[in-house]
């Protein structure tokens, strides 16, 4: 009887397993709560209160401090776990949870081992989760992983009172097969860009080359079209100046010859020019074809004022018919009006 009241004793007096705490401390009646922990007592057994932070009273050998929970963020290192994907390849994964203790008493009495117990269902539905996507969507969608896992675990821990903060994939170990594959994708991959991007620098400078080259054509016609244009312009301009020019000097020279002696100068401009290109004709070629009476320079002079009178005479009758003389009578020609009449009669 009394070695079996001693084991009861002892049983009572045994310290209670604690979670997420180095030790449970002994009710002496006064206790002090530090901040950011939840003690829960047991009254003979019994759940009884959980004591906030600060001073607490209990009854000796009634309350007893069944379970100190730490109500900071706790890190949980998830050990490294092999894992097969969509694609049939093998992976190491690890990562860390960042969990919280919402609800001391469900954190308590809800489950035996919440590390534990979150840890194994981390590892569980991250192996469910790899299993839908492909080994390229795994390194892609880290994040989208990372959030389906917390989904996950937090609808199960709810009963525990633990809610998953956050979920992190740390390292993703490929075999080296494939690590070599990936890599001999890689640069393939990179080979290809190289290519295109060679090829498309190659097909610009063609087009800017081409577009260059057609500009440049554009330009040189509008600059020869405008040149054709000024051109044009300035020989129909210099055409005017030199009509303009050829008139008033044909003006100038009907004036002259209006003039007293204008006959007898106009037959000494026109004996200067005979001689002139007369004795140029032997300097273009060598083959000549003279008149007759190429040395007789009176008779040629002479010829050449007869085609000037008979140009001037129908102008002059017509100037006489619109204009009355004014004298009766009219001096005779001259001698040398004469003569160049006779020679172009004859």
């Amino acid at each position: 009887l009394q070695r079996s009241q001693q084991l009861k004793r002892s049983a009572w007096l045994a310290p209670a397993p604690c979670r997420l705490s180095s030790g449970l401390p002994v009710n002496i009646g006064v206790l002090f709560v530090p901040q950011q922990e939840a003690w829960v007592v047991e009254r003979m057994g019994k759940f009884h209160r959980i004591l906030e932070p600060g001073l607490n009273f209990l009854i000796p050998l009634l309350d007893r401090i069944r379970y100190v929970q730490s109500l900071k963020e706790i890190v949980i290192n998830v050990p490294e776990q092999s894992a097969v994907t969509l694609d049939n390849v093998t992976l190491q994964i690890d990562g860390v949870l960042y969990l919280r203790v919402m609800d001391p008493y469900k954190a308590s009495y809800g489950v035996e081992d919440p590390e534990y117990a979150v840890t194994q269902l981390a590892q569980t539905t991250m192996r469910s989760e790899l299993g839908k996507l492909s080994l390229d969507r795994v390194f892609r969608e880290r994040e989208s992983l990372n959030a389906n896992i917390v989904d996950a675990i937090n609808q199960a821990s709810d009963y525990w009172g633990i809610r998953c903060l956050r979920y992190e994939i740390k390292d993703i170990h490929v075999p080296p097969r494939v690590k070599e594959s990936m890599q001999m994708q890689v640069e393939a991959e990179r080979r290809k860009r190289a290519m295109v991007l060679e090829s498309e620098g190659t097909r610009e400078s063609a087009i800017n080359v081409a577009e260059g080259q057609k500009q440049a054509q554009i330009l040189a016609s509008e600059a020869e079209k405008a040149e054709q244009i000024n051109k044009a312009a300035g020989e129909a301009n210099a055409v005017l100046v030199k009509a303009r020019a050829k008139a008033e000097a044909i003006q100038l020279l009907a004036a002259a010859l209006a003039q007293q002696h204008g006959s007898a100068a106009a037959s000494l401009s026109v004996a200067e020019q005979y001689v002139s290109a007369f004795s140029k004709l032997a300097k273009d070629s060598n083959t000549l074809l003279l008149p007759s009476n190429t040395g007789d320079v009176s008779s040629m002079v002479a010829q050449a004022l007869g085609i000037y009178t008979s140009l001037t005479k129908p102008q002059a009758v017509k100037t006489q018919e619109e204009v009355p003389p004014a004298r009766e009578d009219p001096q005779p020609p001259p001698a040398e009006l004469l003569k160049a009449e006779e020679a172009s009669s004859s």
